[in-house]
């Protein structure tokens, strides 16, 4: 059976002062899945669970350091891709300091076997 997009969930995850490009995915990904719970998937058996499939998107300003295991770590189920755009937002607190702030957005897609 060909698998069906059932849910979107979307978030916004902030590394402050560690210009982290990783730290700041993983909790837009944390931030996407933990504003509600997926009730309907309880409705079906805990093979339907494991075997969803979980496209997650990502910008950061600089996709290329942004550590994929790390990010989809915060994934509790289902079989991860992630994919890395440039985007998201990096602001310098106080000009000349280099204190870097980096945003990230997430959306996360969960796709399952229901026909």
């Amino acid at each position: 059976m060909p698998l069906k997009p059932a849910i979107l969930e979307l978030g916004t995850g902030v590394s402050l002062h560690g210009r982290s490009h990783t730290e700041a995915a993983q909790r837009a990904v944390w931030d996407a899945i933990h504003h509600g719970s997926i009730l309907f998937v309880g409705l079906f058996d805990q093979e339907t669970a494991e075997s969803m499939v979980v496209e997650v998107t990502v910008a950061v300003p600089e996709p290329d350091q942004v550590d994929h295991q790390v990010v989809l770590s915060a994934l509790p189920y289902g079989g991860p891709t992630l994919r890395v755009v440039q985007g998201g937002m990096a602001v310098e607190g106080r000009e000349g300091s280099g204190d870097w702030t980096i945003m990230a957005n997430a959306a996360v897609i969960v796709k399952l076997d229901v026909d």
